[in-house]
């Protein structure tokens, strides 16, 4: 069991116009365990109000990135993975933009970022989710593109929650106990233009689109699409919708 999967990020068009960076940050990587290839992502949206959001962007996704791997390659079962050990993985993020704010002599809050993660096996998956955002994927089983978990608003309107809220995150852990075939993860940029919010579904035709060119490519990062989806990203076919940054990985199991 193998993977390919391709990715980009894109700077929204309203940071241009202010000057300011892009905020997001994302991780795609397959390791290999005693029982098998896992497939481990993490995207994360720096809150824009947030003076180091971009560097809290990049703690979170890749501390969840580090101890994914690490877990794959020391438990004998993904199935082992449990909601305390995801709460720990979240410790160690906190922990690492506290550090942070004390080398920029500045507050938790200047860091605040969301997450979206998964952990796909090869009959097996947990998802974990802090603030908006989402997954999709589709199983063998079933055609239809399945939300992991909703994006999650916060206490007023055009907020959410972030991993340095205090005192704790609100994260989300979903188990998927089914072969998971495709899946897609994504920041908050593009959620109106993949989320049916209406009937808080997938929009299928976008996410079957997406995923036709990737048939019978080889396993790993497919360089070409992602930098045929960083010209999507860019384009105006989507930043006349959303003038936010955007981060978008896409995989697909292969034989």
């Amino acid at each position: 069991m193998t993977w390919t999967w391709f990715g980009a990020k894109s700077i929204g068009t309203s940071h241009l116009k202010e000057g300011t960076h892009c905020d997001d940050f994302g991780s795609c990587i397959q390791v290999g365990g005693e029982f098998g290839k896992v497939l481990v992502i993490a995207v994360s949206d720096g809150a824009g109000s947030a003076r180091y959001s971009a560097i809290g962007a990049r703690i979170t996704s890749c501390i969840f990135a580090k101890n994914a791997a690490r877990f794959v390659k020391s438990n004998p079962h993904l199935r082992d993975l449990s909601t305390d050990i995801i709460k720990e993985w979240i410790d160690e993020i906190r922990d690492g933009i506290a550090s942070s704010a004390l080398r920029h002599e500045a507050t938790h809050r200047d860091f605040a970022a969301t997450l979206v993660g998964c952990l796909i096996g090869d009959d097996f998956a947990v998802f974990c989710h802090v603030g908006d955002g989402a997954a999709v994927y589709r199983t063998e089983e079933d055609g239809d593109w399945i939300v992991a978990s909703w994006p999650a608003q916060g206490e007023y309107a055009s907020t959410t929650y972030f991993v340095t809220d205090s005192p704790e995150a609100r994260s989300r852990i979903i188990v998927v106990d089914q072969k998971i075939s495709e899946v897609a993860v994504f920041t908050d940029g593009i959620e109106q233009l993949v989320l049916n919010f209406s009937t808080r579904s997938a929009f299928t035709p976008f996410f079957d689109r997406m995923f036709n060119p990737i048939k019978g490519t080889i396993g790993g990062r497919d360089r070409k699409l992602s930098r045929d989806l960083a010209n999507l990203l860019d384009g105006p076919s989507v930043c006349d919708k959303t003038d936010d940054d955007k981060t978008l990985i896409l995989a697909k199991r292969i034989q």
